[in-house]
């Protein structure tokens, strides 16, 4: 098993890293060299997904960063066209050939899709894939605790992560119990609130008082919430940025101030309506 660096394991006993690099709107270019960059840099986390259209850049981004396979933890997604029969297992097996990979670590269901009624029988296929070694972990993304709840009655297998969209103005404390509950770990996407939140007043004197920017301030609030992120840049010096905050905590005045940010502001769509 790879030994990451700052990592968390999750519930069926793999390790994945706190803290990794998130792809979305990257093209396959920007992909290549911001994964390639952010490898050597440390990072060992990588997020893409089917529909980002760069699993073809993330996968020669791995591959021209010298590291070795073991040493990055990879995860895609299924896109909303590739619920139930087989449409998922050959959903997969295009990603890995876009990412030149015999596996990946997690593979998640990137929105539930409750008017098509198939996450369920996409949730199974997702245990058949990990059955057959074609990915490490298997979870979800964007679903809410009766989708949550429905798999496990009806699968008896619990995901490994949630990833949800949390940020400091949409920090999603009730979604996040029941995954604990269900222990499930918790994700976050959009951590920075598409850079929203990199302008607030209240992070910045925050960032002024540890010598930060505000960007490492967030960052760090997810990380001593328990959570784990995926924040995306495709600027070099921002990928730097973004992982020195191992070395410094925010006190108990500063989480509370990011606390009361919070005005249930979400950015992305409505899991129930989406799809």
């Amino acid at each position: 098993m790879a030994i990451f660096k700052e990592q968390v394991t999750l519930n069926d006993g793999q390790n994945i890293p706190k803290l990794g690099l998130g792809v979305w709107q990257a093209t396959q270019e920007q992909a290549s060299i911001a994964v390639r960059e952010a490898l050597q840099h440390g990072y060992q986390l990588i997020d893409t997904a089917a529909i980002y259209e760069n699993e073809q850049g993330v996968g020669r981004g791995i591959q021209e960063s010298g590291v070795k396979r073991e040493d990055v933890f990879v995860t895609t997604k299924v896109w909303n066209d590739a619920h139930g029969g087989e449409a998922t297992a050959i959903a997969l097996e295009q990603s890995l050939e876009r990412l030149k990979l015999d596996y990946v670590d997690l593979y998640l269901i990137h929105w539930p899709v409750p008017s098509t009624d198939k996450y369920v029988e996409t949730w199974q296929n997702l245990i058949s894939l990990k059955e057959k070694g074609l990915v490490r972990s298997i979870g979800v993304s964007n679903f809410h605790e009766a989708h949550l709840r429905r798999l496990l009655n009806e699968t008896g297998v619990t995901p490994a992560i949630n990833q949800i969209e949390i940020h400091p103005y949409f920090q999603q404390r009730p979604l996040r119990a029941v995954n604990q509950e269900l222990n499930i770990r918790t994700q976050s996407w959009s951590p920075l609130a598409q850079n929203k939140a990199i302008e607030d007043e209240v992070i910045k004197t925050i960032a002024l008082k540890h010598n930060k920017t505000t960007a490492q301030i967030i960052i760090r609030w997810h990380l001593q919430n328990d959570l784990i992120l995926i924040p995306k840049t495709v600027t070099p010096t921002r990928i730097k940025e973004n992982f020195d905050v191992f070395n410094f905590e925010l006190d108990d005045e500063d989480l509370k101030r990011i606390s009361l940010l919070d005005r249930g502001e979400r950015l992305g769509p409505d899991p129930d309506l989406f799809g």
